[in-house]
C-alpha cells in the first residue's frame, strides 16, 4: 500500500488579543500557495483542520471556533513606508473555504511581534530597548496598521501586566493605530455609511423591519438596537449560541444587510462571506455578570455590545468590531453613538460577554461627510508554539 508523506512548513502558532492563528512567512510556503488561489486555500483549511462535519477540527490547529480558525500570513511589504504586508485569512469550519473579506484584529496585535522576531523588519527600526513602531499594510482591506511593540534588549517584550478581559493571564501592551479605517469595500462605493444614512429602516422578509446603523469601519458592520430583537444587551454566548432559531434569526438580518450594504447581490451569497459584515446590538448600560464571574456595573462602561461573529455569539469582541463600535460612537446619532447617551466623543468603554473594553476614534464631519482618521485600541500577543506544522503532501 503507497502512502503519501507528510511535509513540514515552518509555522508559528499565536495568540493575539482574544484569538488565536497559526502565522507564515509567504516565503515559506510552498510555491503553489504562496500566491492566491486553491491551492493555498486547500493548505491553509488542512492546517487547521477544516472542513469537518463535526465542527471540532480534531485533525488540525483550530480551536472549533471563530476566534481560533484563523491563517495569518505576513512577508516584507511591497509599498512604500510599510515594513509588513498582512493578510489573514478566516478558515470555515464545516464547510470548504477561506473568508479573504476581512482583517482580524485581534490578530493584528501579534502582527508587529512576529514580523520583528521573523526577519520583516528592518533592523535598523528595531531599539534595544524601548517601543519598536511597526508599520503594517492589511491587505485584505488594504488600509494601514500602525503597531507600537515594546522591546527588550532587542527583543519583542511578551510578558507584561496589562490585562485584557478575555484572555485569562496578564501579558505585554501593544498599542494599535487603525489608519483611516472607513473600509473600502467593493460594492460599497468605499463610503463609511454605505446607504448614505446614520440610521436606516433594514427590512428582513419574514422576521421583520430594524432599526440600523449599517457602517465600513475597521469592518463592515450592522449594529442594532438589543431590546428590538428582543435582548437586553447582557447576555452571554449560552443565551444566542443554545438557541438555534435565534441564530437562523441573525444570519438572516446579516444577509440582508450585506445586500443593502452593496457587499453582495443577493442573500445567498452571504453563505460564502461569513466572515463580513459582522451583526451587532447594542443597550445602554446595565449591571451584569461577566462570563469569567467578574460584575460590570453600570459606572463602567458606557454602553453594552454584542456580536455575532462565524454565526455565532462572539465570547468577547472581535478587534475590527471594536473599531468599528468605536468609529461609530464618536459620530452623533448612531445607534451606537446612542445607546452611550449620544454626543460627541472621543472614546467609549464598552462592555462584551467577558468584560469590558475601551476604544478611541477621532471623527470629523466635513461637507455633509464623515471621516475617521484612526482609531485606537490596545491588545496583547503572545507566542505559544513555534517550529513546523505538518500537513499530508497530498493535501493541496
Amino acid at each position: 500500500m503507497t502512502h503519501v508523506p507528510q511535509i513540514k512548513i515552518p509555522a508559528t502558532y499565536m495568540r493575539g488579543g482574544t484569538s488565536k492563528g497559526v502565522f507564515f512567512r509567504l516565503q515559506d510556503l510552498p510555491a503553489t500557495a504562496q500566491v492566491p488561489g486553491p491551492a493555498r486555500d486547500a493548505l491553509l483549511m488542512r492546517v487547521i483542520g477544516s472542513p469537518d462535519p463535526y465542527s471540532k477540527q480534531i485533525d488540525g490547529m483550530g480551536g472549533a471556533t471563530s476566534s481560533t480558525s484563523k491563517t495569518v500570513i505576513l512577508s516584507k511589504s511591497t509599498r512604500a513606508e510599510h515594513d509588513v504586508d498582512y493578510l489573514f485569512g478566516q478558515v470555515s469550519i464545516d464547510t470548504s473555504f477561506v473568508d479573504w473579506s476581512g482583517n482580524c484584529g485581534n490578530l493584528s496585535a501579534a502582527v508587529g511581534p512576529f514580523a520583528i522576531s521573523n526577519g520583516l523588519v528592518n533592523p535598523d527600526r528595531i531599539p534595544v530597548n524601548g517601543v519598536c513602531i511597526v508599520r503594517i499594510w492589511q491587505a485584505n482591506i488594504g488600509k494601514t496598521i500602525i503597531a507600537h511593540v515594546p522591546i527588550t534588549d532587542g527583543q519583542v517584550q511578551e510578558t507584561g501586566d496589562f490585562e485584557l478581559d478575555g484572555v485569562t493571564f496578564p501579558a505585554a501592551e501593544v498599542q494599535l493605530e487603525f489608519m483611516d479605517p472607513a473600509a473600502e469595500e467593493e460594492g460599497a462605493g468605499g463610503a463609511m455609511f454605505p446607504t448614505g444614512n446614520l440610521v436606516d429602516d433594514l427590512e428582513v422578509p419574514g422576521i421583520g423591519t430594524f432599526k440600523a446603523t449599517m457602517i465600513n469601519a475597521g469592518i463592515p458592520a450592522i449594529f442594532l438596537n438589543a431590546e428590538d430583537i428582543g435582548y437586553t444587551g447582557a447576555e452571554l454566548q449560552d443565551a444566542i449560541n443554545g438557541d438555534p432559531k435565534a441564530l437562523a434569526r441573525f444570519e438572516t438580518i446579516r444577509a440582508h444587510g450585506a445586500v443593502r450594504m452593496g457587499l453582495i447581490k443577493h442573500v445567498d451569497e452571504a453563505v460564502k462571506r461569513q466572515h463580513t459584515p459582522k451583526v451587532a446590538f447594542v443597550a445602554a448600560p446595565r449591571d451584569y455578570t461577566a462570563s469569567s464571574g467578574k460584575k460590570v456595573t453600570t459606572a463602567d462602561v458606557d454602553l453594552l455590545v454584542r456580536a455575532m461573529s462565524m454565526g455565532k455569539l462572539h465570547h468577547a469582541m472581535m478587534g475590527t468590531a471594536a473599531v468599528a463600535i468605536g468609529v461609530a460612537a464618536a459620530i452623533p446619532g448612531t445607534l451606537v453613538n446612542l445607546a452611550a447617551g449620544g454626543g460627541e466623543r472621543t472614546a467609549v468603554r464598552f462592555g462584551h460577554p467577558s468584560g469590558t473594553l475601551r476604544v478611541g476614534a477621532q471623527a470629523q464631519q466635513a461637507n455633509g461627510e464623515w471621516s475617521v482618521t484612526k482609531a485606537i485600541m490596545s491588545r496583547s500577543a503572545r507566542v505559544l508554539m513555534e517550529g513546523w506544522v505538518r500537513v499530508p503532501g497530498d493535501a493541496f
